[in-house]
């Protein structure tokens, strides 16, 4: 049977004073991804026909933020409740299929549950809910004697008896698209709020005799929204323990699973251990037997089976190859792309520059804009001088390269193959293959020469006071 057509209307048009921020509330962000935006891609995981997000506070920020081609866009103005929100998506529905309701401030909620509400609905309306221990602040699901949903009831309107439900709509429903303009139509905002309710379409819907079905979600942090700076942490929180769990139970080593950040994609291989507080993010892979040390920041980095990465590494776009050494304290900027037994160490920035097998720079070193071959050797304090101050010029090291201590390589630039620069030089020609270059000043010895001495007060012109 052929599935049936659905739009998605996505509700983020509130203004989330509790948030106290000039940010609309759908963009503060979960996990480096703004709320609204979670919704938006568990919505588009369903491949609906339409999919149209209905925005007021914030306006052109949040359309901007959000925008892409498969989005249509409504406007709220002014807000006057769940139902007069939808109502302004229904020149973009169509009369087909089924609509299902969202909202950009509930941004966990998994395409598994969504598929599951849409499966129970398929001959009616379907309700997300789930019960909680304390429903209190949240419309309560009335059923009758055979346990018929019968109508949500918000909680300002709640009777004391209502109240003691447990059972609570979430706002999460799909509704028959044929319906829904006829529904919203009917609403009355004749309530405590002065509002149009979504809700209330529960009521007109069993008083036609169109079955009401529910389903809930595995968890109860599925269904969680956002309305403060608190809640945006509690959640945060809870997203971060979901992907760390699904990450061990993938296999891989976690120190502390409370201790790690995950704001992108993350794959890994087998024998993978990661070591508290480190953030990842946009699209990380880690190969096989991967070690990542406490404290680092990887962001959109790529690096090979049986890489040791010590403590405190910043990485950014960058690939490493495999079985690398690198840091603590070790920086990979964008561009950075390391061969295969790579030892990058303490306090060494590579950006920019291709860096060949088996190649080492363990201290205290800048390599920009190079390309650095197999086994070279760069010592400590080596600097490639690859900015001129209007453009960045190459520095190129061939291969089995061995390059002294404290040595400026002013680019452009080229070190032959197998040649030995000496610790101190400054390079400003090419260095010939296989032979020594050495740049320096002459050494000289000044004998009788006395070390400058400290002045006490009483001996410093300077400070005598001259009383008449």
């Amino acid at each position: 049977m052929a599935e049936m057509p659905l739009q998605v209307v996505i509700l983020a048009a509130g203004q989330g004073k509790r948030m106290h921020s000039n940010l609309p509330k759908v963009l503060h962000p979960v996990a480096g991804k703004a709320l609204a935006q979670h919704v938006i891609d568990s919505a588009r995981s369903l491949a609906p026909e339409k999919m149209v997000v209905v925005y007021g506070h914030g306006g052109e920020v949040v359309r901007s933020t959000l925008n892409s081609a498969d989005i249509f866009w409504a406007k709220q103005e002014p807000q006057l409740g769940t139902g007069h929100a939808v109502a302004q998506a229904l020149p973009e529905i169509s009369v087909t299929g089924q609509t299902l309701v969202l909202y950009g401030d509930v941004p966990l909620t998994k395409a598994s549950t969504l598929k599951r509400l849409l499966q129970a609905g398929k001959d009616g309306l379907s309700i997300l809910t789930v019960n909680l221990p304390n429903p209190a602040g949240y419309g309560r699901i009335v059923r009758n004697a055979s346990g018929q949903v019968q109508r949500i009831v918000e909680e300002k309107d709640a009777t004391p008896e209502e109240k003691l439900i447990g059972e609570v709509n979430t706002g999460i429903m799909a509704i028959p698209s044929s319906r829904l303009a006829d529904w919203l139509g009917r609403l009355s905002n004749k309530n405590a709020q002065g509002e149009y309710y979504l809700t209330d379409v529960v009521a007109l819907a069993v008083a036609e005799g169109v079955p009401i079905h529910t389903a809930q979600p595995d968890g109860e942090w599925e269904v969680l929204g956002v309305n403060s700076k608190v809640q945006l942490a509690e959640l945060e929180r809870v997203h971060q323990r979901n992907l760390a769990d699904a990450m061990l139970i993938g296999g891989v080593r976690l120190a502390d699973p409370n201790r790690i950040d995950a704001r992108g994609e993350v794959s890994y291989g087998r024998d993978v251990f990661i070591d508290v507080g480190c953030v990842f993010e946009g699209k990380v892979e880690l190969g096989d037997a991967v070690e990542v040390g406490p404290y680092c920041v990887l962001k959109n980095v790529k690096v090979g089976a049986g890489t040791r990465i010590a403590a405190f590494c910043h990485f950014e776009d960058a690939v490493i190859g495999p079985d690398g050494v690198l840091g603590p304290y070790a920086r990979l900027r964008p561009g950075a792309e390391l061969g295969p037994e790579v030892h990058i160490g303490n306090f060494v920035e590579v950006k920019k520059s291709k860096i060949g097998a088996q190649s080492k720079a363990n201290h205290l070193a800048y390599i920009g804009d190079a390309e650095i071959g197999q086994r070279v050797n760069v010592g400590a304090g080596t600097i490639t001088c690859n900015y001129d101050g209007a453009n960045k010029h190459l520095t190129i090291i061939e291969d089995d390269v061995f390059i002294g201590s404290d040595t400026q390589l002013v680019a452009p630039v080229r070190v032959g193959r197998g040649a030995t620069l000496g610790a101190g030089t400054t390079l400003t020609k090419d260095a010939p293959p296989d032979a020594l270059t050495v740049s320096r000043a002459k050494q000289v010895s000044l004998t009788g020469w006395a070390r400058p001495q400290k002045i006490k007060k009483s001996q410093n012109p300077r400070l005598k006071l001259h009383i008449s």
